[in-house]
């Protein structure tokens, strides 16, 4: 699914009938060779531990955070085959009660934790407990992240050149012409070819299924008999199929803000029902910034705001601002809005600016960050991988465009970029896989918790209602009225008391529980927070898609 800045608040610390599927493809799933694969792999790294030391990417981070690398199969079905290695980092317990100085917490063993994405970098979580929200979890837990298969130095993809990675400015027609539409199938067929051309032989391999063996075999490195982990957005999905291929591994694990996993929402209608929900969160966003019309100038109504908006995109459909910030990047900007409230007062600030004259905040905060391209262009190359390789998708052009064009109608916002982000996978020259029913039943998994925001677009709250149904024994925690992507370690402290109580005691509400939504942006502030800056502020986020 796509997520420009999918991750959670923890994450962030750094970010229609399917066609049948092409010829050719074949149907991979958690046979008995890749259960055995897994099996080697991780007594293998039993064995072999993590070898800790400095990180050579964090050299100016502050903390104790250390780096090592696990081996794990390029292919799980030969698992004395070709290896490739991730990076792992660790900050140890500090043991330290931040209430009481004089009281020794004991550890609890390891919380890994991945971010979203695909495509998304966990390798920086473990500085999270250095923020007062995380010291209790950070004194009990050795905070771990790693760079999954494919991102970062863990054996990087890459489908084109990261100096064409970023084309701006671009436009983004909300009602795309025919002429258009076919230069951006052109556009999909050449990424897709660009992906097998650079990828080495072992494209196939991206996928959940593996990314969940991984996260097994790095459990067994870290010398945890039982894995307690905390998966954000897409690490929901790939946690589901761990709790699903590896119950009797799990010691806790927190799913916040899940993925749909039923199989026939694998990917391609995830992403027809995000574009749907973004719609309802940009309205979100429009009618704040018209109760505030006295700060931005932009609308008394959000039809008002919607067309000052559209004014905007307009103008810089003909004159790009800064000579970089056309449309697309106009609409990119405001997208991330629709993941987190934070943004909302400076992006409504952005564009009252930009209407008046002045394009310099909105140059700031839409143009692209070029000195970061060959990140951004890894990060993309994942996420196409991964969610190609997961599932069939329709391969004829003609679906996706009756399918978009129809949910255009009612949700313009996000549609067309969405289907042209994921295009790629209609073209797709790898084999695909059939999903996992991801399921467990009665006293097979521990109790699990699940945190959703009622209003998230990234990853609608359906989704989270499906997960629970799913997972046996799951408890469902809901901020309501609210729609930030990723809830936990933010500025909910309800939420955040249902975390810490789950992961330091292992204790849920006996049933479903509910949250008052956290306290909105305030554009009398100078930068429309209410609260602390998030993680992703904090500590100098990045951006991916889930």
């Amino acid at each position: 699914m796509r997520a420009a800045a999918l991750y959670s608040a923890a994450g962030s610390l750094l970010l229609t009938a399917l066609a049948a599927a092409p010829a050719g493809s074949t149907p991979v799933g958690p046979d008995a060779a890749e259960l055995h694969g897994t099996a080697v792999a991780a007594a293998r790294a039993k064995a072999a531990g993590i070898e800790f030391g400095k990180c050579a990417a964090a050299q100016d981070m502050p903390g104790t955070m250390e780096c090592g690398t696990v081996s794990v199969p390029l292919d799980y079905a030969h698992p004395r085959g070709k290896q490739i290695k991730l990076t792992v980092s660790r900050v140890p317990a500090t043991h330290k009660d931040p209430q009481n100085s004089k009281r020794r917490v004991p550890r609890q063993g390891a919380l890994v934790y991945n971010p979203g994405g695909p495509g998304g970098d966990g390798l920086y979580f473990p500085l999270v407990g250095m923020l007062p929200q995380w010291k209790r979890l950070a004194a009990a837990y050795d905070l771990v992240g790693y760079s999954p298969r494919g991102v970062g130095k863990s054996s990087p993809l890459s489908c084109e050149e990261p100096k064409l990675f970023f084309k701006a400015p671009s436009q983004a027609p909300t009602y795309p012409s025919e002429a258009y539409k076919q230069e951006r199938v052109k556009e999909a067929k050449a990424y897709a070819t660009g992906c097998a051309k650079r990828s080495g032989g072992g494209l196939q391999y991206f996928n959940s299924l593996n990314n969940a063996r991984d996260l097994d075999v790095v459990r067994a490195a870290l010398g945890e008999g039982k894995l307690t982990f905390m998966g954000a957005s897409y690490g929901t999905y790939f946690g589901a199929l761990y709790a699903t291929l590896f119950p009797s591994h799990v010691r806790r694990m927190v799913f916040d803000s899940a993925v749909n996993p039923a199989p026939e929402q694998i990917w391609y209608r995830n992403n027809l029902d995000q574009s749907a929900a973004f719609e309802k969160r940009w309205a979100d966003f429009r009618e704040w910034i018209a109760r505030h019309d006295d700060v931005y100038g932009l609308g008394k109504t959000a039809d008002e705001v919607q067309a000052s908006y559209e004014k905007a995109s307009e103008q810089l459909a003909s004159k790009p601002a800064g000579g970089k910030v056309g449309p697309a990047e106009l609409q990119a900007a405001f997208l991330s809005a629709g993941y987190y409230d934070d943004y909302w007062a400076t992006r409504a600030k952005a564009l009252s600016a930009y209407l008046k004259g002045d394009e310099k905040p909105l140059v700031e905060q839409a143009g692209p960050a070029t000195e970061t391209a060959a990140e951004a262009e890894n990060t993309n190359a994942v996420y196409t991988a991964v969610e190609c390789n997961d599932a069939p998708w329709p391969t004829d052009w003609k679906v996706w465009d009756q399918d978009n064009t129809q949910l255009a109608r009612v949700a313009p916002f996000e549609t067309w970029d969405n289907a042209w982000m994921n295009l790629p996978c209609a073209y797709w020259p790898a084999p695909r896989q059939q999903p996992l029913d991801v399921r467990t039943g009665p006293g097979e998994l521990p109790p699990t918790l699940i945190l959703a925001a009622e209003r998230d677009a990234a990853t609608p709250y359906d989704g989270a209602v499906e997960l629970h149904q799913r997972l046996s024994g799951s408890v469902l925690v809901t901020e309501r009225e609210a729609g930030t992507h990723g809830i936990a370690g933010g500025p909910n402290r309800c939420v955040n008391g249902y975390l810490d109580a789950y992961l330091l005691e292992g204790r849920l509400p006996l049933e479903e529980a509910s949250c008052a939504p956290h306290a909105g942006p305030n554009p009398a502030t100078a930068d429309g927070r209410s609260h602390p800056a998030p993680l992703k502020e904090n500590l100098k986020g990045k951006t991916a898609r889930p």
